[in-house]
């Protein structure tokens, strides 16, 4: 397994990470307890020290499954977990204030709820679990995490982006108010790579990718037939004309990757990590053998030039939250 750098925090992560939101349940069906230690403790023994959770995988679910795993695991590990918004629209609207939104109070006691959910005296990385940029003039949730982490709850503090607009945390990696920010980069969402991935390597932000696979599209493993088990978030995500359209998206990215010696979630994973400001890609795994496909990406080639410009013509502008019509 490769390590980076992670920012100027002077943290090396795994490259590859263990994206842990299907942990806790929440959306993505059923999941076996036993079956998620076993899952993390193969990742870890191939190398991934990085693992991404957050308070909404099942209302600390995740988090818990994983403080299990520290306290069997003797290796270092890095983790890294998300507090909600307290009230208001997801993401933000214009007029949700942030004093309602990310009170002083409300992070305070949220972050003690982190602490115990991963049964730490120490955060590694709390972020922010969505921004809006009606708020960059005035961060004032970032005073008081800046508190926190001067009081030693917090190492390291992010922020996740808003699914439509990424680019709203760009005036906060230029301010200095974060030490990373998790983005969605894959092989249709390119584009970060316009403004925030640049900001990030220009200022030493962490960038932690997620959404590498499209929630399961660009592993090439659906078909138009395709039906997402009860609970399954994606049965929603790909409602209506959604499904079809990607796999027939899809279709066209097998085609450029058939003959590369990649196969297609390890293009889509190579793909996130071509980018050198990328500190990490938290690839969603559930069991063993997800883990070690996953990771065994660290160990392949670099992408060539003229393939990676060849996989750069699948950028897909969507909208995908905006109707059924993309």
């Amino acid at each position: 397994m490769k390590l980076r750098n992670f920012g100027k925090t002077g943290l090396r992560v795994s490259e590859v990470g263990f994206g842990a939101w299907a942990l806790g349940e929440s959306w993505w069906g059923k999941q076996d307890d036993a079956e998620s230690l076993k899952a993390l403790h193969r990742a870890a023994e191939l190398g991934a020290n990085f693992i991404d959770t957050a308070q909404v995988y099942g209302d600390g679910k995740s988090e818990s499954i994983i403080a299990r795993f520290r306290k069997e695991w003797k290796g270092d590990l890095i983790i890294a977990t998300k507090t909600p918004p307290d009230a208001g629209d997801w993401p933000p609207s214009p007029y949700d204030g942030p004093d309602v939104t990310y009170s002083p109070a409300y992070l305070r006691a949220n972050v003690e709820k982190r602490l115990r959910a991963l049964d730490t005296d120490c955060i590694d990385i709390l972020q922010l679990h969505t921004w809006t940029r009606a708020w960059n003039k005035d961060p004032k949730p970032f005073e008081t995490l800046r508190k926190l982490q001067k009081e030693g709850k917090i190492r390291f503090i992010g922020v996740s982006t808003p699914e439509h607009d990424q680019n709203s945390v760009v005036d906060l990696i230029k301010g200095g108010w974060v030490d990373s920010v998790q983005v969605i980069y894959n092989l249709f969402e390119q584009e970060p790579a316009a403004e925030i991935l640049p900001a990030a390597k220009e200022h030493g932000v962490g960038i932690i990718v997620r959404m590498a696979f499209d929630e399961g599209a660009l592993t090439g493993k659906f078909t138009r037939d395709t039906v997402f088990p009860k609970g399954d978030f994606r049965a929603d995500y790909f409602r209506g004309e959604r499904l079809g359209q990607v796999v027939d998206r899809v279709e066209k990215i097998k085609a450029d990757v058939e003959g590369s010696g990649y196969s297609m979630p390890q293009a889509a994973l190579k793909f996130a990590l071509s980018h050198p400001a990328v500190s990490t890609v938290i690839a969603g795994i559930r069991n063993v053998a997800q883990a070690e496909m996953n990771l065994g990406v660290s160990d392949l080639p670099e992408l060539q030039a003229p393939f990676l410009a060849k996989l750069r013509t699948h950028n897909w502008r969507r909208a995908i939250w905006y109707g059924d019509h993309w």
